[in-house]
């Protein structure tokens, strides 16, 4: 089972990184295509940079092991969002692209068999 893994972890940055492993292997099961992985900026970081059906994503992984904090889709605050704007910005700067982009958030929330899976597409606009 996937919990444990996760509860293992020594503390929350340990268990984001298990959690955006099963992200990704998620994401790629349904058709993305991975480019790159924890791109960092001063103004922010990008958890994933992906590739779906001709679309450049930029998508937030976010995971909750329960619910005393509400779903995991509802930590994808206004200024996070402002913040992975401002790295997409600049990694398009580095990147150039004719591709379209968007932004998609992938929320993870731990339930007794697993994870369960939110694909938000197109979550936000910049």
């Amino acid at each position: 089972m996937r919990r444990d893994p996760f509860r293992r972890q020594p503390h929350t940055r340990a268990q984001g990184r298990e959690a955006e492993e099963r992200a990704v292997e998620w994401l790629c099961q349904n058709g993305y295509r991975i480019l790159e992985r924890n791109v960092e900026f001063k103004s922010g970081e990008i958890d994933v940079v992906a590739s779906h059906r001709g679309t450049l994503c930029f998508i937030e992984v976010k995971a909750r092991a329960g619910d005393g904090y509400g779903p995991a889709i509802e930590a994808v605050t206004h200024k996070k969002k402002r913040r992975i704007a401002r790295a997409a910005s600049l990694y398009l700067v580095r990147h150039p692209t004719d591709a379209p982009c968007r932004f998609d958030v992938l929320a993870m929330d731990l339930v007794e068999d697993g994870w369960r899976y939110t694909l938000v597409k197109d979550a936000f606009t910049a």
